[in-house]
């Protein structure tokens, strides 16, 4: 070729007799195809060469070094190669399309696609917060989301067994905070907060109130709040993001959620874990309840540290991985008809 595809970092010397080995156990397969058609006609594909997924930009704007075999290096997944060189598109398997990316239209997107290959769209926003969605109708072959029933499931954190038996609750010299950075008077939040407000005093942080954080004062500043605001943006299934994970558990305070309904948090966290704005007739009752707490009932709210800590997916290079271990049960030859009406269900 005049322009040959560079080398993935799985090739060997010895291309000459790969080959020639190769194009005699095609042979054999078709004559096994020719002999006994109905024998193999049954069987599943399977993949037996290290799958590529090609990215075909990267969802944040800061890339990380994705060269050599970061899957298995930093993630234990074997034979999954990600890259972001589109000279490659041709021997991708996987090619996947954040979102945040694709506001400019379709004109950046491939012009044609391999048989074979699998799109995936890719969003951690909320419907609410999605754009321009209709123009991607019977583009994409999976979806890739916070919400737990998309093809390839990407949650904002977890939480992961460990059996430490201890329970860390940090020095509190607040009663309650939040760390709000963009604030709209139309949001529930919003509402709820103003309200709430009346009752009792909140500490404000965030760029909101012009008092931003530097990444590592971020939970120092909010563990010493007995309860945290874990107010979503907009409320929609599944979607639970790191003001629960990362603001609140992680710091070692009580969050105080706003989201999706209690059942829905209680598939993620324990159900004494937390405390939802709608176990409350008023919000007048929910700052009755916050002020008054004793500090055994306070404690009891930590209990889960006993069994599990908190896991925060925070590197996309982990997520973009995950596409390897779903790749064998996903779906084939399906296209979403109407991203748009599945994103806002």
């Amino acid at each position: 070729w005049a322009s040959p595809l560079p080398c993935l970092p799985w090739c060997r010397p010895g291309v000459k007799a790969m080959v020639t080995a190769g194009v005699f156990v095609t042979t054999l397969w078709n004559l096994r195809c020719f002999f006994h058609p109905s024998e193999v006609s049954s069987e599943a594909p399977k993949h037996t060469e290290p799958l590529v997924v090609l990215v075909w930009e990267w969802p944040s704007k800061q890339v990380p070094s994705i060269s050599g075999d970061i899957c298995r290096e930093l993630y234990g997944i074997v034979g999954c190669f990600l890259t972001m060189e589109r000279q490659l598109l041709g021997r991708a398997d996987v090619v996947v399309f954040p979102h945040t990316r694709l506001q400019s239209g379709r004109d950046k997107l491939p012009k044609e696609r391999p048989p074979g290959q699998n799109w995936v769209w890719v969003s951690l926003e909320s419907p609410s917060n999605t754009k321009a969605l209709a123009g991607w109708n019977q583009t994409f072959n999976w979806v890739m989301t916070y919400r737990q029933d998309s093809d390839i499931f990407i949650p904002y954190g977890k939480l992961v067994p460990n059996q430490s038996a201890t329970v860390n609750i940090p020095m509190k010299t607040n009663l309650v905070s939040w760390v709000i950075s963009n604030y709209h008077r139309t949001q529930k939040r919003a509402e709820v907060y103003k309200n709430l407000s009346r009752y009792l005093y909140v500490n404000i942080y965030g760029k909101a109130n012009k008092k931003p954080l530097c990444k590592d004062c971020l939970l120092p500043t909010t563990s010493k709040s007995k309860f945290y605001l874990a107010f979503e943006n907009s409320v929609h299934q599944d979607y639970i993001t790191e003001k629960l994970w990362r603001n609140s558990l992680m710091a070692g305070t009580v969050p105080v959620v706003l989201g999706p309904p209690r059942a829905n948090y209680e598939q993620f966290v324990p159900a004494d874990s937390f405390i939802h704005v709608d176990d409350f007739g008023s919000l007048a009752e929910l700052a009755t309840f916050l002020k008054t707490m004793n500090s055994s009932r306070y404690r009891q709210f930590f209990a889960w540290q006993k069994q599990f800590s908190v896991k925060l997916y925070t590197d996309w290079r982990e997520q973009l991985c995950t596409i390897c271990t779903a790749y064998p049960s996903l779906p084939r030859g399906r296209l979403y008809p109407d991203l748009e009406g599945w994103f806002s269900t």
